[in-house]
């Protein structure tokens, strides 16, 4: 089991990054790396309630199944929650804290997944971490106006 850790500063409120985090809608515009898409079946964002999602490899077809529970909600300030995948070979149990904190420019976030099942290369779990978080960015930055 392996753990990875991510810090990033965005240019967006904490109230936003927050929201993005916990938004069925929003989650599919960001979180699935390049490649894949996302489905929401599920998602009761209370402490002690329960997500499930799949994201699906465009190219491929071939999908995983995750799910878990939010353990711990502060709003705009922290998430905790647990995610396990529905396939057996990749047995246990991840724990995910995301950190917000406001800073002058936007919000400084630090994320740290732990539990990380050995067939997932920590290499590999860093580069679609960080081509989701690029896509967080282009949500979360977005000034519209109006």
């Amino acid at each position: 089991m392996s753990t990875v850790t991510l810090h990033r500063v965005l240019a967006a409120p904490p109230e936003r990054v927050y929201r993005a985090f916990l938004d069925a809608e929003a989650i599919p515009k960001w979180m699935p790396p390049h490649g894949f898409t996302c489905k929401v079946f599920e998602l009761n964002a209370t402490a002690g309630g329960r997500y499930r999602m799949h994201f699906t490899h465009l190219g491929n077809g071939q999908s995983h199944a995750f799910g878990g529970v939010y353990v711990e909600l502060v709003p705009n300030e922290r998430i905790v929650h647990t995610d396990v995948f529905e396939d057996s070979n990749m047995p246990g149990e991840m724990r995910v804290t995301v950190t917000l904190k406001a800073v002058s420019c936007g919000t400084e976030l630090h994320i740290v997944q732990e539990g990380i099942p050995d067939l997932i290369p920590v290499e590999g779990c860093y580069i679609g971490w960080q081509q989701s978080l690029q896509l967080l960015a282009l949500l979360v930055e977005a000034e519209i106006p109006g």
